[in-house]
């Protein structure tokens, strides 16, 4: 299951580059399986792009990933390493 980088785009604007890396880092935390394991059950692609949605209006797709990889790392810990720094690398 992948997060279609041009759904992303159409939903929540950004660059190439930034729908591209959220996309991939989507990708890797399905499969790590660490959220299926804390929430026990995986996600769909669809689940993702709403907990994007619910981040604040206006944000980028960067700032929705980190601002709902925050949120998991309240919750559940772990999850930094999935966050996505300004220069558009990965911390993990």
């Amino acid at each position: 299951m992948d997060v279609d980088p041009t759904r992303l785009r159409r939903e929540f604007g950004g660059t190439d580059g930034e729908v591209r890396v959220v996309a991939r880092q989507a990708g890797d935390l399905l499969d790590s399986g660490r959220l299926g394991a804390d929430r026990g059950h995986e996600l769909t692609a669809e689940e993702i792009l709403s907990h994007l949605r619910d981040a604040p209006a206006g944000s980028s797709p960067v700032e929705r990933w980190n601002w709902w990889m925050g949120a998991l790392e309240i919750a559940y810990g772990g999850y930094e390493q999935f966050t996505i720094r300004a220069d558009g690398s990965v911390d993990g």
